[in-house]
């Protein structure tokens, strides 16, 4: 008699038996001695034993004397036998090629519509695009079931969004500018804009990664690609091996992807646009002269930005280890009121040190300190001795600034972003560039 049917449903074959609703249900119920059966009889071994799962499932059937029956073994399936054993293995072997074999058909198949036919092959949309209708399915079985085919189209609301991105990418702003302006101008995220089909994000603001991954996405060229993630498998917990393994998805490198021969859909950018862009996001800091230099941060991911909170970050400065909070210069969302660049050494002076001698007085630094107060915005400090040291670190002192750009315009990343931060935000005529010439009462009533 029957008394009970298990089927785990959208449960795929290599999940082990513990990780499926009903097969785990069923060997809770095996120590029940009140569970009310005492055989199990397998409709399809295919569905049921991958791999080596028989050999993990076996001895606890063994030990609390349940049956196991299989058409495969003509009825009952004895645990003592070699031959049935034998059996067993050699159907969950073949199990395990049956499902590699497929994955070798559908991921052929996949690739060969994608590159010759420019085919959607499913998933979400990307920002930017919507679905459309691009009627009866290529396949006559599909299309018998009245399945349709579907093609992407820009969608009115977002595509103007995904064109002003690359235009400012293009204009040379960083990922982080473009990320703040779209939070500040209230433009819906991705996972705003497409809640339905973005269930697992929050979808409060633009994020860099958000904004990277757009910029990156060569589907805005009106090219079809796929096979930029796979799916690769682990195993759920190393200390326990019969638990099987897990999905994991991971991005492929360029030259694994699939693009298509010919364009697919309406493009949102051209591909010298495109490629350009990537240009700009491949940018980097030239390496310093003189080989490779280690630099350690004794306190990196032990600092918090006594404004807003955040984490501070490693950089070098003076040729030793300083930390910062860039907040609203590296990140998504606009700067907290207060300083927008806190700086702090771990190096202090030893009070019991003699103090650094004054400057003299004919010191241009000096000189410009004195005679444009209000443009430096810091006083000289000074020493435990009562002596004037040299002036403060400013954004704009002459000496301590940033540094200037070469005449080729070929200056870092940091200091482009920073000469386009003051671009925009700096009132008219002022200078933003290479620093302008500063002279002093004194030169020029000489000259």
């Amino acid at each position: 008699m029957i008394v009970a049917e298990l089927f785990d449903v959208g449960e795929s074959r290599m999940v082990a038996w513990a990780r499926r609703p009903h097969a785990a249900a069923l060997v809770a119920a095996l120590a029940d001695p009140d569970r009310g059966w005492d055989a199990i009889v397998i409709g399809e071994y295919e569905r049921t034993f991958y791999g080596s799962q028989y050999a993990a499932m076996a001895p606890l059937f063994e030990h609390y004397g349940v049956q196991l029956w299989m058409p495969e073994t003509g009825g009952r399936v004895d645990y003592t036998s070699e031959h049935d054993e034998k059996t067993m293995t050699v159907l969950g072997l073949s199990s395990k090629r049956e499902i590699t074999r497929t994955s070798i058909r559908v991921r052929t198949a996949m690739a060969v519509q994608t590159r010759e036919q420019g085919r959607y092959l499913g998933g979400r949309p990307p920002y930017g695009y919507r679905l459309a209708d691009a009627g009866p399915h290529p396949n006559k079985a599909h299309a018998a079931w009245e399945r349709r085919a579907h093609r992407l189209d820009p969608d009115p609301a977002t595509a103007p969004v995904v064109r002003w991105m690359f235009a400012h990418r293009l204009a040379g702003h960083s990922v982080a500018r473009i990320a703040r302006a779209l939070n500040e101008a209230g433009v819906p995220s991705p996972s705003a804009a497409d809640p339905g089909r973005n269930p697992h994000r929050a979808g409060t603001s633009w994020t860099l990664g958000t904004v990277t991954t757009i910029l990156s996405n060569s589907r805005y060229t009106g090219r079809q690609v796929w096979n930029r993630q796979r799916t690769d498998t682990e195993l759920a917990d190393p200390g326990n091996v019969t638990l099987g393994h897990r999905s994991v998805q991971r991005w492929n490198l360029p030259d694994g992807w699939v693009i298509s021969d010919r364009p697919a859909h309406p493009a949102l950018v051209s591909e010298p646009d495109f490629i350009a862009a990537q240009d700009v996001n491949a940018a980097r800091r030239p390496a310093p002269q003189g080989g490779p230099v280690l630099r350690r941060y004794l306190l990196a991911g032990l600092l918090s930005c006594g404004v807003c909170g955040r984490r501070m970050e490693s950089a070098w400065s003076n040729g030793r280890p300083a930390y910062r909070c860039r907040h609203g210069r590296s990140s998504a969302m606009a700067p907290d009121p207060g300083p927008a660049e806190e700086h702090l050494r771990p190096r202090r002076q030893d009070p019991s040190a003699p103090a650094r001698p004054a400057p003299p007085a004919h010191h241009p630094g000096c000189a410009r300190q004195a005679a444009y107060p209000q443009r430096y915005g810091r006083q000289a400090r000074r020493d435990h001795a009562g002596r004037d040291r040299v002036p403060a670190r400013a954004r704009d002192h002459p000496h301590l600034g940033p540094r200037r750009c070469d005449r080729a315009g070929t200056c870092s990343r940091d200091c482009q972003d920073r000469h386009r931060d003051n671009t925009l935000t700096r009132p008219e005529g002022r200078h933003t560039g290479r620093r302008r010439r500063q002279e002093t009462p004194i030169a020029r009533r000489s000259r």
